[in-house]
């Protein structure tokens, strides 16, 4: 899967899960996966529902358990038949982001009070994230040569190893400076490194590893906290805003889709709808006859 469709680690790692599941079922059951009807199939979708299980993962696994028995009829050649082919698609409702508002993203970066060599490396994550609109694990998986500082251009490799060049601003550009300064990451550095590829990290942990997608998440999360943030605050949240942001701002539809990394139009058009709710709340808000009748 990883060479064929480019697909990335995690997405990888997640339909192992599913399939893990999958084949537990049906071994629970007396089913093996070159018996198993669609009825059965049907039966299992339905299982998963009643758990209570997100349509998104279901729809997840029902995509990696499809992949699977395509590959069983076409490429193991142990069954003749797939019994997913007649199958339905999982129904994915579609959520609007909840973007941070302005007020917001200002709070939370001014909650990095200290100037420890970990608070500014947290500044400069949470600059960067917010500048770019990247996923976590993009920033986490930077390295040095990925950074052109004198241009203000960052390469990220997003889902599937597709690479794109995004600008951040002059506010990320001062927090990734304080980081690289004498001041910060050089102070983390240890001694040897345990992973070589350690060493080219832009963001490094209290040990002078390269910091985790857990450990970024919490860092966002500890300074939403402080910064009185009550909606459930996530890397991915600060992607929506960003992508929000800009288009609140009169970027083009186009140009957001190319920084975000999206490989369809359609998927980036959902922040279109949440400028939109957006638009229509300041304007209830402050135009005086926006909730009047006319006499």
């Amino acid at each position: 899967m990883t060479a064929d469709q480019g697909r990335s680690a995690n997405t990888v790692a997640a339909y192992r899960r599913d399939l893990r599941g999958y084949t537990q079922w049906l071994a629970a059951r007396g089913a093996s996966l070159t018996s198993v009807s669609t009825a059965e199939l049907e039966e299992f979708i339905a299982a998963r529902r009643s758990s209570g299980a997100a349509a998104s993962s279901i729809a997840r696994q029902l995509a990696a358990t499809r992949m699977l028995h395509r590959y069983l009829v076409t490429e193991a050649d142990t069954r003749g038949d797939d019994p997913t082919a007649d199958l339905e698609g999982v129904r994915v409702p579609a959520g609007l982001p909840k973007p941070l508002s302005e007020y917001q993203v200002t709070a939370l970066l001014e909650a990095v009070v200290a100037t420890d060599p970990l608070a500014l490396r947290d500044r400069a994550l949470l600059e960067l994230l917010y500048a770019t609109g990247c996923r976590i694990s993009e920033a986490c998986g930077l390295s040095m040569g990925d950074i052109d500082f004198d241009q203000r251009l960052v390469r990220l490799f997003g889902k599937g190893a597709k690479e794109r060049i995004v600008p951040y601003g002059r506010a990320a550009g001062v927090a990734l400076d304080d980081w690289f300064s004498p001041r910060g990451r050089v102070l983390l550095v240890p001694d040897q490194w345990r992973r070589r590829n350690d060493a080219e990290a832009v963001f490094l942990n209290g040990r002078g590893q390269r910091l985790t997608r857990q450990s970024a998440w919490a860092v966002v999360r500890r300074y939403g906290r402080a910064a009185g943030i009550e909606v459930h605050l996530s890397p991915h949240v600060l992607r929506h805003t960003c992508a929000t942001h800009l288009l609140d701002h009169g970027a083009d539809l186009r140009v957001v889709q190319e920084m975000l990394g999206h490989a369809s139009i359609s998927t980036t058009q959902v922040y279109t709808k949440v400028s939109q709710e957006r638009l229509w709340d300041v304007y209830r808000a402050a135009h005086p006859r926006a909730m009047g009748g006319a006499r």
